[in-house]
């Protein structure tokens, strides 16, 4: 099961149990849409309570990410699995998406949200 939920400056997932296709498939869509309206969407991916996925998930992964890998901001992953932080890193060699693995889910969540700017030019003071 998945749980995607879309935010002002970032798309917010949680996998659930085992991840589908289905599932994959979901992400794609809202992925594909937040390119189109927002362009390099930042994701925060929490892996944590993911039981597994199959191999149809990771070739549909792999393909998702070479066609629109470049297309990417940050992604922050949350996990404590060292397979998956692997499989992360390796990821992260075929985009140009900043990807980060966090045991945390608080840190994960405040590297993947964008800093503010300043609120307008700077004023001289006389």
């Amino acid at each position: 099961m998945i749980s995607i939920k879309i935010e002002d400056d970032y798309t917010n997932v949680a996998v659930l149990g085992e991840f589908t296709l289905e599932d994959m498939k979901e992400l794609e869509d809202h992925a594909i849409y937040q390119i189109r309206m927002h362009g390099n969407p930042s994701v925060l991916l929490d892996l944590r309570d993911m039981l597994g996925y199959t191999l149809d998930v990771a070739w549909e992964e792999l393909k998702f990410t070479r066609t629109h890998g470049r297309e990417f901001g940050r992604v922050a992953v949350v996990t404590d699995n060292q397979w998956i932080a692997w499989i992360a890193w390796l990821e992260s060699l075929f985009t140009d998406a900043e990807i980060e693995v966090f045991g945390n889910y608080d840190e994960a969540l405040a590297w993947v949200k964008p800093v503010p700017g300043p609120a307008g030019p700077p004023t001289a003071n006389t």
